[in-house]
């Protein structure tokens, strides 16, 4: 299909489909919390993870990650606020040497908590040290580009946000990579972060691939499942990674963040065959 075909139906889809999406995330994201059963479930069950965990201290994010294949993050996080609220747990702010802050919460009958708290801050300030955290969103990259060359995609492009004589003018935002495969041309965006990405970025980059005419597809550890619908509606793909990709060389703390905090982080040599499996049969089926 020509480039000016793609577009026309990537408008046409676009419209067709905003707005039933846009209806269905806003009805998870914006519901009062009085009336989201949803809400109500995430709360009891939090209630229950403090209660069988009453010497054990945790940071928000944390509990948004192991709970993320019920309850969306932000569901998980107002679950928190509200138990603060109802003075089920205790909370407090800590700064990290990176200058950004973390939210720690307890049960509260849990008095001595400050050795706990301490020791989870010190886990995290390791694996968020400027020598870690700043490197896992290129080594991402790495392991998908690595990936998707095996598998017999040629790379046109990186760091791009234009396809042939179609660019993107709107913002100074790039797509990762811009992949081809038997006549079929993509954009792929890269996240290797616990938290989803911004929304806003989300929606954007899938407008960019729709302007310059290619197929929007997001290589992430976890997106919201409203998310995933509506890039589906709209013809792209998400390959879910499901863990947060570390280096090779730092096995030994992925181990100890994937122990001592229980989130999803692995250190794989590069992206399992089953990974790249399920992009090449939806490729396929195109």
């Amino acid at each position: 299909m020509k480039v000016s075909g793609r577009i026309n139906v990537w408008r046409q889809r676009w419209d067709n489909r905003k707005k039933i999406v846009s209806d269905l995330y806003d009805a998870y994201y914006d519901a009062p919390p009085s009336s989201d059963k949803t809400e109500v479930a995430a709360r009891d069950h939090l209630r229950g993870v403090f209660a069988e965990n009453r010497e054990r201290v945790f940071f928000s994010r944390q509990l948004e990650v192991q709970n993320e294949n019920e309850y969306f993050h932000w569901i998980t996080n107002r679950a928190i606020h509200d138990l603060e609220a109802e003075g089920s747990i205790n909370s407090e702010w800590r700064k990290l040497s990176t200058g950004t802050s973390i939210k720690l919460v307890w049960h509260r009958s849990y008095r001595f908590y400050k050795r706990s708290a301490n020791q989870l801050v010190a886990l995290v300030e390791e694996y968020s040290a400027p020598n870690i955290g700043g490197s896992l969103g290129l080594h991402g990259e790495t392991m998908v580009l690595e990936g998707f060359a095996r598998s017999q995609f040629l790379m046109i492009g990186r760091d791009t946000s234009e396809y042939h004589d179609r660019k993107w003018i709107e913002s100074k935002h790039n797509l990762d990579f811009v992949f081809e495969r038997d006549g079929r041309v993509y954009g792929v965006e890269v996240k290797n972060t616990l938290g989803y990405m911004d929304r806003e970025e989300f929606l954007l980059k899938i407008r960019l691939c729709k302007h310059i005419g290619i197929t929007p597809v997001f290589v992430c550890r976890f997106l919201p499942k409203t998310w995933i619908f509506e890039l589906k509606e709209l013809g792209g793909f998400s390959l879910i990674l499901k863990y947060q990709l570390y280096p090779w060389t730092h096995k030994a703390l992925a181990k100890r963040v994937k122990e001592g905090l229980g989130l999803p982080v692995d250190a794989p040599r590069f992206l399992y065959e089953g990974t790249m499996n399920r992009f090449l049969k939806w490729h396929k089926r195109l």
